[in-house]
C-alpha cells in the first residue's frame, strides 16, 4: 500500500512538504518490493509493458466486456471539433476506410513509439468519416486514430465483422434466438463507442445467415443505430453490402429491393466495389432523397472487376459524383503497401491531389486556432530549441491540424508548393516551435492558401507568424479573405462584387496589449537558426472568415525565375475579443493529486533500480490538449538535486512510466523522486517545467497558470 505520510528528513522538507500540500501535491514513502503486479493483458504490451489499443476476438468477449481504470488510456481526450458544413448537409460525403496489414501495428501504441518511416493519413479536410477496419470480431480504433480525426472534425468508426464459418456460428448464436440476444450485443457495441468516445460501426457480417438470424438481422440494426444515437451524439451505424435479405451470402454492388432493408435500418449503405455505371443509376434511383447516406466502395488496390484503382482512382471517383452519391474510399494505404515508405508523402500528395477536385473540403468552424503542422511523426526531437532527442518517433495523437496541400503552376510564371518537412516534435513552447517543420514554397510570387475557414470574424483578429525564409530577396506576408453576410462588410478594390470575397492584409503589431502579450510575446524577434516572428492584427465587421493565405512576392520583380524556400513553424488564429473575457484570463485551479499505480521495480545494475508505474491526475479536460511528463531524482545520501528530465508527452490526463532508471536505495539512505506534470493549453501556451516547479516548490508566486501537479516520492529497499 502507498500511504502519504510526513517526510523524514529535515525541517525545510516538512515546511516543504506543507506548501506541497497547500497547492495539492503527493508525498509517498514506499518500500520497494520486487513483487510482480500482474497488468490485464489486452491494455498492456508483455514487452515493454506500454498501455496499447485493443480489439476484442469473440462474441463472448464482447459479451464480457467492462470498463476498468485500465481502460483510461484508451478513451479519446479530444472532442469532436467543429466543421463546416456539418456532416448533416446535403453534399455528398467521403468515407475512408483503413485497412492497412491487419491493423493494430505501430499505432497501437498509445504513448507513442520510435520507428522509422510510419504510414500517417493527414489530408483529413477531405474526409467527413473514418473507418477503422481490421479482421476482429470488434474492432475498437485505436485512440490515437480517434484523437486525430476528432481535431480534425472527423468521425471515427470501429468496425463490428463476422466472416465465414466461424462468423456464421456467431450469428446465430445472437441473432436466430430472441431479441434479448441481439440486443445485448448492440447495447454493448454502442456502450463501447461511448466509454471509449469514438462515433459508431462499420457493420460487416460476410457469411450466410439462417432464415431466422435473417430476418432479425434488420431489428438488431435498427436497434443498435437507435442505441448509438441515444449515447453518442451524431454517432452513425453504416451497413457493408454483403447478406441479402433472404440471408445469402451475395454482394450486390449496389443498393438495391435485396438489401434495402438494412439501409432503411441504419444511418448509411457500403456498396461493395465491383460496380458499373448501371449500378450506380439504379442506386441513385432507388435511394432518392437519401443518395448521400449511400457511400459507393472504391478499392484503391484494385482488385476485381472495378474501375479504377490507385492513381487512377480519380476515375471511379468522378462517375460516383455525376450521380450525387457518396463514396468510400477503401485501403488508401495502397500508397504506402505499394509503393513503399521511401518517398511515401510525395506520393500521398500525389494520391490526394488527384482527387481533390472530387472531395469537397470542410472548414475550420471556431477560434483559436493553432497548429505547428505536426503530422504526428518525425525524425529527431526538439526541446527549447535544442535536440533533446536523435531517435525517431510516431503518435498521431500529436498530429495537428494539417495545411491545404497546393502545387500549382503561377499565371506569370512559375510553381507554388507546399509540403511536409516532418523533422521534430512540436508543442514544447515558443523556442522550440522555432526549430519545427513545414512546408517549402517554391518559385517567383502568389498567393498559397493556407487553411479554409466558416467562422464569424470576430472584430478584431490577431496573428502570430513564426517562419524561416532562405532569400531576403522574398518577402512573405499573410492574408485573410473574409465573404459577406450584410452590407456593413464592404468589399475591397480588389474584390468588388459582392459575391466575391474580401482581401484583407493584416497590419504588423509589434507590441501586443497587455493582455495577450503571453500569446504573442516575442512579435518582431528573430530566434536560433534564422526563424523569426511576426505578429499581425486586423479588424473586420459582419463577415466570416473564409481563407487564410501567404502571398508571396519578389522584392526586385522582373529578374527571370528564381527557386527559394519559406519554411513555416507556427501560426496562431486569436479573437482578440476572446482573450479579454474572464474565462480566458482566468487562473487555471489547482490540480488533484497525481496518484500511481502498477509500479513495478527491478534490479538494472549494480546500485541501480528499474522502475515502471502509472502516474494519474485530474486537470480540466478544456483547459489543457496534452501534458509533458518530467522527473528529476535526488541523489540517496547527500540530497544532490539532479536535473529535471523529460520523460514524454500524454494526450490524456495519465501516463506510464517504463523502466526508469534510478539509484538503488537502501534503509540508511532512502531516494527521492519528484515527478511533474505540465499543462500544454489549446492555445499551445505552456510554462517551463522549471519555472512550474519554482513555483509549487514555493520558490516563486503563483500568479499564472498553474502546473497539473508535482508528485515527489521517497522510496528505500530492505534488505
Amino acid at each position: 500500500m502507498q500511504n502519504p505520510v510526513s517526510n523524514p528528513y529535515s525541517s525545510h522538507n516538512q515546511s516543504l512538504q506543507l506548501d506541497m500540500d497547500s497547492q495539492r501535491t503527493s508525498i509517498l514513502h514506499k518500500v520497494v518490493s520486487f513483487a510482480p503486479d500482474p497488468l490485464p493483458a489486452r491494455l498492456y504490451d508483455r514487452q515493454t509493458t506500454e498501455p496499447i489499443s485493443f480489439y476484442l476476438s469473440s462474441l463472448e468477449e464482447l459479451l464480457a466486456w467492462k470498463s476498468t481504470s485500465d481502460d483510461a488510456f484508451n478513451v479519446s481526450t479530444e472532442p469532436l471539433a467543429k466543421r463546416q458544413p456539418p456532416l448533416n448537409s446535403r453534399r455528398p460525403r467521403t468515407l475512408v476506410c483503413h485497412d492497412m496489414k491487419g491493423g493494430y501495428l505501430e499505432d497501437r501504441f498509445i504513448q507513442g513509439t520510435e520507428v522509422y518511416d510510419p504510414y500517417v493519413f493527414y489530408h483529413w479536410r477531405y474526409i467527413d468519416i473514418f473507418v477503422y477496419f481490421s479482421h476482429h470480431a470488434v474492432t475498437i480504433p485505436p485512440v490515437v486514430w480517434t484523437n486525430a480525426a476528432h481535431r480534425n472534425g472527423v468521425l471515427m468508426l470501429g468496425t463490428f465483422i463476422t466472416e465465414w464459418t466461424e462468423g456464421r456460428k456467431i450469428c446465430e448464436s445472437f441473432l436466430s434466438g430472441e431479441a434479448e440476444a441481439y440486443r445485448a450485443v448492440a447495447d454493448q457495441l454502442a456502450e463501447i463507442a461511448h466509454f471509449y468516445a469514438f462515433d459508431g460501426w462499420l457493420v460487416n457480417i460476410e457469411n450466410s445467415l439462417s432464415v431466422s438470424a435473417a430476418w432479425n438481422l434488420p431489428h438488431f440494426l435498427q436497434y443498435l443505430t437507435a442505441q448509438v444515437h441515444k449515447l453518442v451524439p451524431g454517432g452513425q451505424v453504416v451497413w457493408y453490402d454483403s447478406v441479402v435479405r433472404s440471408g445469402e451470402l451475395k454482394w450486390q454492388n449496389e443498393l438495391n429491393e435485396n438489401n434495402k432493408v438494412y439501409f432503411d435500418a441504419c444511418d448509411g449503405f457500403f456498396t461493395n466495389y465491383n460496380w458499373k455505371e448501371e449500378h450506380l443509376l439504379r442506386t441513385r434511383e432507388l435511394a432518392d432523397d437519401r443518395r448521400i447516406d449511400v457511400y459507393v466502395g472504391v478499392d484503391v488496390f484494385g482488385r476485381g472487376d472495378v474501375v479504377s484503382g490507385g492513381f487512377d482512382t480519380n476515375k471511379s471517383l468522378r462517375m460516383i459524383r455525376e450521380q450525387g452519391l457518396s463514396v468510400a474510399i477503401f485501403a488508401p494505404g495502397w500508397v504506402y503497401e505499394h509503393l513503399g515508405p521511401k518517398d511515401f508523402l510525395n506520393n500521398e500528395d500525389k494520391f490526394w491531389a488527384r482527387l481533390s477536385e472530387l472531395l469537397p473540403m470542410h472548414s475550420i468552424g471556431s477560434l483559436p486556432f493553432c497548429t505547428s503542422f505536426n503530422l504526428g511523426m518525425g525524425k529527431r526531437s526538439f526541446d527549447k530549441g535544442q535536440e533533446s532527442r536523435t531517435e525517431p518517433w510516431y503518435n498521431l495523437s500529436a498530429q495537428d491540424i494539417q495545411p491545404i496541400y497546393t502545387n500549382q503552376k503561377m499565371p506569370h510564371g512559375g510553381w507554388l508548393r507546399t509540403r511536409l518537412c516532418c523533422l521534430v516534435v512540436p508543442r514544447v513552447g515558443t523556442d522550440s516551435v522555432l526549430s519545427v517543420s513545414l512546408p517549402v514554397c517554391l518559385v517567383f510570387g502568389g498567393i498559397t492558401r493556407l487553411f479554409s475557414f466558416q467562422v464569424p470574424a470576430p472584430p478584431r483578429v490577431f496573428l502570430l507568424l513564426i517562419y524561416k525564409q532562405a532569400s531576403q530577396a522574398v518577402t512573405i506576408s499573410p492574408q485573410f479573405t473574409t465573404r459577406r453576410w450584410s452590407s456593413a462588410c464592404p468589399p475591397s478594390p480588389e474584390s468588388p462584387s459582392p459575391a466575391e470575397p474580401t482581401r484583407h492584409h493584416p497590419s504588423p503589431l509589434l507590441t501586443p496589449p497587455p493582455h495577450v502579450a503571453q500569446f504573442l510575446g516575442g512579435c518582431g524577434q528573430h530566434g536560433k537558426h534564422g526563424w523569426q516572428s511576426r505578429c499581425y492584427e486586423v479588424e473586420l465587421q459582419n463577415c466570416f472568415l473564409n481563407e487564410l493565405s501567404i502571398t508571396v512576392s519578389r522584392g526586385q520583380p522582373g529578374q527571370g525565375e528564381m527557386s527559394f524556400a519559406c519554411r513555416l513553424g507556427k501560426i496562431w488564429v486569436l479573437d482578440a475579443v476572446a482573450l479579454r473575457s474572464p474565462a480566458s484570463t482566468a487562473v487555471v485551479s489547482p490540480a488533484l493529486p497525481i496518484e500511481v499505480a502498477h509500479v513495478h521495480w527491478h534490479p538494472a545494475s549494480a546500485g541501480w533500480l528499474s522502475l515502471s508505474l502509472n502516474l494519474q491526475w485530474t486537470y480540466p479536460s478544456s483547459k489543457a490538449i496534452c501534458f509533458r511528463v518530467h522527473y528529476r531524482s535526488w541523489a540517496c545520501a547527500s540530497g544532490t538535486v539532479a536535473p529535471l528530465l523529460f520523460i514524454g508527452e500524454a494526450h490524456a490526463p495519465l501516463y506510464r512510466v517504463t523502466e526508469l532508471r534510478v539509484p538503488e536505495a537502501h534503509s540508511e539512505s532512502s531516494c527521492r523522486l519528484e515527478f511533474l506534470v505540465e499543462p500544454v493549453s489549446e492555445d499551445g501556451l505552456q510554462e517551463t517545467a522549471e519555472t512550474s516547479l519554482e513555483r509549487d516548490r514555493g520558490d516563486m508566486p503563483d500568479n499564472s497558470q498553474h502546473p497539473a501537479g508535482l508528485f515527489t516520492w521517497s522510496y528505500l529497499l530492505v534488505t
